[in-house]
């Protein structure tokens, strides 16, 4: 037969139990709580540091083409102060400078509306080698520049898809910008579209350049951070170049992935649905 304890002491270890295990409980939910209120400070404090970087790039995104601007305008209003051949050619910087002052205050607010859900689509029934065509023929003068060669691919295969072509032409014009600006003198530039299973497309533009680590990708696709900091850039823009491509592609009902590696390259591969899939706001800054 089993002996039954002493009711004290019996007591007395319930009690002890009942202590440390409310101990034990406070101690966890302590420690849970304070790896919370580090991961959530962390956070916090990674955004702050990505959003002032971000305005200091702003802010000199802003000054060049201004100072640009003004600075040639009261060149030019100083009479004979400038031959008329120079006058022209001021003129010219400042068109260039206005250019690039709306580019940049243009991609500002079109990642604000992507942000807020309020960019919207026209969808048509379109080629998607038109689309491209057209984005490689205005990329032309980058790659020009950099006597960069740029080769075009479309498969014999490709259907209509529903989409917004001003939209898809901003989206492959900043990846073709990004492949010229990180790939030297006379790199390489492949562009190829392939038809996938049930109608959609595939399209994948690939360099030479100097890629990226993992880290360096998921960065780069968040808004308002960048792979160089702002004391070390090396290549002017204000960094939304990929968060709004990728903003597109998911508004399309695509997506967008980026597969790089230092000193391999890189290749960004855009896969667009035949028909409108998606008609909600894309999640932003979060790798495809």
């Amino acid at each position: 037969m089993a002996k039954v304890g002493h009711p004290a002491r019996v007591r007395t270890a319930n009690g002890l139990l009942a202590r440390y295990s409310d101990t034990f409980g406070e101690m966890q939910l302590r420690k849970y709580t304070e790896r919370a209120i580090r991961a959530a400070r962390a956070e916090a404090e990674l955004n702050l540091r990505s959003k002032s970087a971000f305005l200091s790039t702003m802010s000199h995104e802003l000054r060049t083409p201004l100072n640009a601007i003004i600075g040639f305008s009261d060149i030019i209003r100083q009479p004979g102060a400038a031959t008329p051949a120079q006058a022209s050619e001021y003129a010219d910087h400042i068109a260039n400078a206005g250019r690039r002052l709306l580019n940049v205050v243009s991609d500002v607010l079109d990642m604000s509306r992507l942000e807020s859900g309020s960019l919207t689509l026209d969808m048509l029934p379109l080629y998607i080698g038109d689309v491209l065509e057209v984005a490689v023929e205005n990329a032309g003068p980058l790659f020009e520049a950099k006597h960069q060669s740029v080769d075009l691919r479309l498969d014999a295969g490709l259907l209509d898809i529903s989409g917004d072509p001003k939209r898809l032409r901003q989206l492959f014009a900043n990846l073709l910008s990004n492949a010229s600006k990180f790939t030297g003198e006379k790199g390489r530039i492949l562009v190829m579209a392939k038809a996938v299973k049930g109608g959609g497309v595939t399209i994948a533009i690939a360099d030479t350049g100097v890629g990226m680590t993992h880290e360096q990708i998921v960065l780069a696709l968040k808004p308002f951070a960048q792979v160089q900091g702002h004391l070390s850039r090396t290549q002017e823009g204000a960094g939304l170049g990929l968060p709004l491509a990728m903003g597109i592609a998911k508004l399309h009902g695509g997506s967008l992935y980026l597969d790089s590696q230092p000193g391999a390259g890189t290749t960004a591969v855009v896969t667009l649905p035949r028909a409108q899939a998606a008609s909600v706001s894309p999640s932003i800054g979060k790798v495809a």
